[in-house]
């Protein structure tokens, strides 16, 4: 294993902030779990042969650092079976990764009583799992490649709403997920990893986190974030700083942000500090050119405490307080300001940005199956002019 690698692995280890749900008691998003083997039992049962196993290989372990690994084994099993699942075209679901990793937790949450665990080694557990199935200690370039993409997908979200509700951005996560494509004359790899739909992640630093590395050694070429959107695909020009969607996450935190009141997000305990603004860095023209099935808007549309309109510069907005980016006012607007604020700050000239994709109600296969295609249409296009 490279160098590199490892040196990367041991600092996510001790920076990425998974700490959501340390308590033995089932969090939000584990209590949904009942609720989905009622109602989608197939997509819950997906992975249940990894789980039983799992279950049967965990019984006579007393060792903590033997139960430790098996924790590792079976996260980043969990995450490579969901990336090959994916690669077979009537399996373009990624909600069963979602469940199953859920299923996962509560599986090691039971052992605090039978396995005597500690609260603390509880949660490195399940912290391991986090990482592990979001298939962030996944990521591996070929050094061979000419042009390397790291891409962002989102969990599911919106769950009591429709309890069944799958995501474009994280079917295209799991279906690009170590991909190397020929285009224009140059090899393409694609890594990607899962990001949670969790205020709280954000607050601890996890995008910053995950990035760092890539902007300070330029390990990539680009970095492309996607998450679900409106009715047409939109490039997402003017991140804001500030939060002001009344929508929980998937733990039903809310915020307290509004329209009326836009807040900005914490950073490690403190506010986050940046410009109310930030502009994107893909290569916009060139990704533009992919307007089938769906069109293609390069989205400059903002709202301040003052107006909403659609600006040609970061200019225009000096002095005004952002109420939403053209990326919104939930998380998807801030993954993408918080990666562009990083690299900003660290002075990296890789090209970075969010696509919003189309929507989809529920689970869609066929809508599934020509977002993400676009996806990739446009992320090698874009891709393949940055060199």
């Amino acid at each position: 294993m490279p160098i590199s690698y490892i040196k990367h692995a041991l600092l996510l280890l001790f920076t990425l902030g998974f700490s959501i749900s340390g308590f033995s008691a089932d969090n939000v998003e584990e209590k949904r779990l009942k609720i989905a083997e009622r109602r989608i039992p197939e997509v819950v049962s997906a992975f249940d042969p990894l789980l039983d196993q799992f279950k049967q290989q965990a019984k006579p372990i007393k060792s903590k650092k033997l139960l430790r690994q098996l924790v590792e084994d079976s996260s980043r099993q969990l995450w490579r079976l969901a990336v090959e699942r994916m690669k077979k075209d009537e399996n373009l679901d990624d909600r069963a990764l979602y469940w199953a990793r859920l299923s996962l937790r509560k599986i090691v949450k039971g052992w605090k009583r039978n396995k005597k665990l500690k609260e603390k080694m509880l949660q490195q557990y399940l912290d391991i799992i986090e990482r592990n199935t979001r298939g962030i200690f996944d990521i591996r370039f070929k050094d061979d490649a000419d042009i390397k993409v790291l891409l962002t997908g989102f969990d599911p979200f919106f769950l009591d709403r429709f309890i069944g509700q799958s995501n474009p951005s994280g079917i295209a996560a799991l279906w690009l997920d170590g991909k190397v494509f020929e285009h224009e004359g140059k090899t393409i790899a694609i890594e990607t990893a899962m990001i949670p739909v969790r205020y709280q992640d954000f607050d601890e630093g996890m995008i910053e986190s995950l990035l760092r590395p890539y902007f300070k050694q330029r390990k990539v070429d680009m970095i492309v974030t996607v998450s679900m959107g409106r009715e047409q695909f939109d490039l997402e020009r003017f991140p804001g700083l500030r939060r002001s969607a009344k929508a929980p996450d998937n733990l039903n935190v809310y915020t307290g942000a509004t329209p009326q009141n836009p807040l900005a997000p914490l950073s490690n305990g403190k506010q986050l500090k940046g410009k109310e603004f930030v502009e994107f860095s893909l290569p916009v023209k060139a990704m533009l050119t992919i307007q089938s099935p769906y069109s293609v808007k390069d989205n400059h549309r903002v709202s301040t405490l003052e107006k909403t309109f659609e600006p040609k510069s970061l200019k225009q907005l000096e002095g005004q307080t952002s109420v939403r980016g053209s990326g919104g006012g939930y998380l998807s607007n801030e993954i993408s300001y918080r990666s562009i604020r990083l690299r900003n700050k660290l002075k990296s000239t890789i090209p970075v940005g969010h696509i919003h994709t189309p929507k989809i109600a529920g689970f869609d296969p066929k809508a599934s199956k020509n977002i993400i295609t676009q996806v990739k249409k446009m992320v090698l296009a874009g891709a393949a002019s940055t060199k």
